[in-house]
């Protein structure tokens, strides 16, 4: 039983430390902390963006991305609304799913995994969505497909 008892207070812990992670993650972007931004990734960190052709090595693609964005001391400002967290059995790998909000442009989902490392979890994939009402799929369809087609 005390086995039970300190896997789940582990548990707690990194719970716990993945949500610092992740909110720190959003603090450091809607501040243009770049330095504190990607030290929360893994070296080997992709971001994922909304646009499709948006896949970002964090070196050096999004590295550059972010250094270009956060120059004025401003990124963006998304903060988790929802977020739900899993941890894999040995508890050194996490994944999650997070409605984050944005004043401008609304609401995201945005998905990813974190790894735990000698120095504390790290981001290493992070995928933001836009969310789409159901009723407006079809209209987003063609929208996509016209610009598409205009990009061709």
């Amino acid at each position: 039983m005390l086995f039970f008892s300190a896997a789940i207070a582990a548990d707690d812990a990194d719970l716990g430390a993945i949500d610092a992670v992740l909110d720190g993650f959003h603090d450091a972007a809607a501040h243009g902390d770049k330095a504190r931004y990607l030290s929360l990734l893994t070296e080997d960190a992709v971001f994922m963006g909304t646009d499709e052709w948006e896949r970002w090595p964090k070196n050096p693609e999004f590295t550059d991305y972010v250094n270009g964005r956060f120059k004025d001391g401003a990124g963006w400002d998304y903060r988790s609304v929802e977020r739900k967290v899993s941890l894999s059995p040995s508890s050194d790998v996490a994944w999650f799913d997070e409605v984050v909000f944005s004043e401008s442009n609304g609401r995201f989902r945005g998905t990813g995994v974190l790894v735990k490392q000698d120095d504390g979890w790290k981001i290493a994939h992070y995928a933001m969505s836009f969310l789409i009402f159901n009723e407006n799929w079809q209209e987003v369809i063609e929208l996509t497909r016209v610009t598409r087609k205009s990009k061709e």
